[in-house]
């Protein structure tokens, strides 16, 4: 589990809920008293959603998907799609607050200027959603800001001429071998089709844990040369791919990824009555809540709006 909670949550499986990070192996284990068992015998599956996609992702046995051009597409059509329909997009302008109206309505603080709203949908990460609560949502804001989040590292190399000593998906590292690598995905091997022209290996090497965190708290320069070094050095011992890369991107994307630590799912229980409670117009969504992949944020922004809309979400 160590390895496993590392490379979905770049967490400490000793601080991580079970029952809200793999909710389906909690759920197999409270039914049959076995994980495995539970497994087999389908415990802890969720409402099946159809659709044509869905349907031919099953038929084909899809284990991963991509885009093209790259998942940064996916929000490039979002927006144009929204747009042509007349939705605005508002970019650059910062959230700075908000404040319930005596009519019910919110009114957005947008630091030189605002907007009134009917309904807000959420999907900023918890802790920065509780500092911008009124007052009076004060125990939402509470609870909020309980879900803590990580940092990680993500380090994209390339290598021309070399080959990888296996194949698979990739390959996640013990907390006890390397504390600061948390896995390497085999990029080249999942999607052979983008590795350009000419050809050349592709790795994504990611970075965290106790390593990073530690460098984090004593307040240290996290250069990108000083991440480069370490993802070619773990590319290096861990692949064999010894020869400098051609090509190199680094990432550090701060405080990513929430972590569910125990008793997550009260916190959520109690976010969620206390809405129900005071009515009001907020509905949380994102990776905050229950789930980070990218198919749970897609199904969480999907659910948030059936909710606004009174529609079923499961359907």
């Amino acid at each position: 589990m160590d390895s496993l909670c590392r490379g979905v949550f770049a967490g400490n499986s000793r601080e991580l809920s079970i029952r809200s990070c793999f909710p389906s192996l909690f759920q197999a284990e409270q039914t049959h008293r076995s994980v495995l068992l539970g497994l087999l015998l389908g415990a802890g599956r969720g409402p099946q959603v159809d659709s044509a996609l869905i349907r031919r992702a099953r038929a084909e046995r899809w284990s991963q998907w991509s885009l093209r051009g790259g998942l940064e597409t996916l929000p490039q059509a979002l927006n144009t799609h929204l747009t042509s329909r007349g939705v605005r997009v508002l970019r650059g302008q910062p959230v700075c607050g908000l404040s319930l109206q005596a009519e019910g309505h919110w009114k957005v603080s947008l630091g030189d200027s605002s907007l009134e709203a009917d309904h807000v949908v959420s999907a900023v990460p918890a802790s920065v959603l509780s500092r911008l609560l009124p007052a009076q949502a004060a125990p939402l804001a509470r609870a909020l800001s309980t879900i803590p989040a990580v940092s990680v590292a993500v380090v994209n190399l390339q290598y021309q001429g070399a080959r990888l000593p296996v194949q698979g998906f990739g390959h996640l590292v013990p907390s006890s071998e390397d504390p600061g690598v948390l896995g390497i995905v085999y990029d080249s091997v999942a999607f052979p089709e983008q590795d350009g022209s000419p050809p050349g290996l592709r790795v994504t090497v990611m970075l965290g844990g106790s390593w990073l965190q530690t460098l984090e708290a004593r307040g240290s320069v996290l250069s990108q040369e000083l991440l480069r070094q370490q993802a070619q050095h773990a590319a290096a011992t861990q692949l064999g791919l010894k020869e400098p890369p051609s090509h190199c991107l680094v990432h550090l994307h701060k405080n990513c990824i929430p972590q569910y630590t125990l008793g997550h799912w009260q916190k959520l229980e109690a976010a969620t009555q206390f809405l129900a409670s005071r009515r009001l117009p907020l509905t949380l969504a994102g990776a905050s809540y229950e789930g980070v992949a990218v198919n749970d944020c897609i199904e969480s922004g999907r659910q948030a709006a059936a909710r606004v809309l009174g529609s079923e979400p499961n359907g």
